[in-house]
């Protein structure tokens, strides 16, 4: 009778296992899909506007900068490490870019590559800082954070603003693609998706992995079919696919095929799991970090050259003005909101994009019923909470450790 029992614990406990496997990985995506379409739902029941296709566009265009920046910051995440400079760098880089196209006459195509490689350079330094001396990421990136605010300060002129307009810069929020040209784009990016998908599926069965077809290959492609299909609709229905929207798929697209199919993207996630294990196993784990700060610096600064064409100037508001603003909070919100753990090790990169619907569905539909800021502040503050809770709630239900 105790074998029978004892045979049947086991059962429940593998189920229990395999279950909580396919939630904390597979489908970790699902409870922010159901939560972004009841966000959908309510907001579409409190404004009629919502759901039109001209508020759809700037919704997304409009969470496309903290989208950016989410997906920099869970580099830094998955290696367990926190960087609070990236609104820093964002303004600073992107009014040096500015200084040089201005008062130097630097052609764009000469500043805007400068100022990506500067801000990747800032999150390396400071990598290398948290790496050698041992300091705590936290307070490295806090204090860098300050100091480049000041330098952002002392790059401004005494009018402190620098106009774009007429600079070619602003072309990068103006530009859209509509009609074919649309279609033609989402073809050639469901393409790639759909051979990078059914590579990474041949590749496990050759290795002798279990495999799904239907969850593994059909799935994934048909969910990106439909899901592509549905915003290149909206966006042509509303003057096109801005450039900028653009820019951001291709970096899901890139960092999508380095964290999954890349060595570089394994090392990430052992270094996140355990460094010290990930070190004996001869893995360079001081390099692995620094390139992870190096990516998310570069890439906020890629945000502040996108989101200075959108205002058409920099300024002391810029990268969220002194401290970071909403702009750091809400970026590392993003990610979080989208399932990556705060302690490393886990996270996929559809996480920059969700979390970013997430906040700007939210903020979108809150000033649609004009809300005050204050309360929408206050509600991306307990979205971020309710994200954290939910992990550790999977945890315990299903027995996996989140983090």
């Amino acid at each position: 009778m105790s074998n029978v029992i004892s045979s049947e614990s086991q059962k429940l406990t593998k189920k229990k296992r395999k279950f909580g496997e396919i939630l904390s990985n597979d489908l970790r995506a699902f409870p922010i899909i159901v939560g972004l379409a009841v966000l959908g739902v309510f907001f579409s029941a409190q404004s009629d506007v919502f759901l039109t296709s001209r508020n759809l566009s700037n919704l997304l265009l409009q969470s496309t900068v903290v989208g950016i920046m989410a997906l920099g910051i869970m580099f830094v995440l998955l290696v367990k490490e926190i960087d609070l400079s990236i609104a820093a760098i964002n303004g600073v880089t992107a009014v040096l870019m500015a200084k040089l196209i201005v008062e130097f006459g630097f052609s764009p195509w000469v500043a805007i590559p400068f100022a990506i490689a500067v801000g990747a350079v800032i999150g390396g330094i400071s990598a290398r800082w948290v790496t050698f001396v041992g300091v705590p990421s936290f307070v490295v990136t806090l204090g860098l954070g300050l100091a480049l605010n000041g330098v952002q300060l002392l790059l401004l002129p005494q009018t402190s603003r620098y106009g774009l307009m007429g600079t070619g810069v602003e072309n990068i929020a103006q530009i859209k693609l509509a009609g074919f040209a649309a279609w033609g784009i989402f073809a050639l990016g469901l393409a790639c998706f759909a051979i990078l998908v059914f590579s990474s599926v041949v590749r496990r069965q050759r290795h002798g992995l279990e495999t799904s077809i239907v969850t593994s290959l059909l799935l994934p492609i048909s969910g990106a079919a439909l899901f592509g299909a549905i915003v290149v609709s909206i966006l042509n229905a509303h003057q096109g696919i801005p450039l900028v929207v653009l820019i951001f798929a291709v970096l899901l697209a890139i960092g999508g095929y380095v964290l999954k199919e890349t060595q570089f993207g394994l090392y990430l996630y052992a270094v996140g799991n355990n460094d010290e294990a990930a070190r004996r196993a001869g893995i360079k784990v001081h390099h692995i970090k620094m390139a992870a700060f190096a990516i998310a610096g570069g890439v906020a600064a890629l945000a502040g050259v996108i989101a200075a064409s959108r205002t058409l100037g920099v300024g002391v508001f810029t990268g969220g003005g002194v401290g970071g603003g909403t702009l750091l909070l809400e970026s590392i919100a993003a990610a979080v909101i989208g399932g990556v753990s705060l302690f490393g090790g886990r996270g996929s990169i559809h996480a920059a994009l969700l979390g970013c619907l997430v906040i700007g569905t939210v903020q979108n539909g809150l000033n649609l019923m004009g809300v005050e800021n204050e309360v929408r502040l206050i509600v991306t503050g307990l979205l971020l909470v309710l994200a954290v809770s939910v992990d550790k709630l999977i945890e315990k239900a299903t027995g996996q450790q989140s983090f």
